[in-house]
């Protein structure tokens, strides 16, 4: 069968106030998104540069 009959979904008075109040909430005017900053990125340079040196493997003896 490929059309399946349905029947429709009333809600109540409080489903409807619900709904409607999460479709009218507005958005923030401002996003807590982080922003670009150039000095980040000779901090993160710097961390780069003073950070310890990885394991080598030990040689053959």
């Amino acid at each position: 069968m490929l059309a399946q009959k349905t029947t429709p979904f009333i809600a109540n008075p409080t489903e409807e106030a619900a709904v409607h109040a999460l479709m009218a909430e507005q958005e923030a005017p401002f996003s807590d998104a982080p922003l670009y900053s150039p000095e980040a990125a000779g901090i993160l340079l710097l961390l780069l540069l003073l950070s310890p040196k990885s394991p080598s493997e030990p040689g053959d003896k």
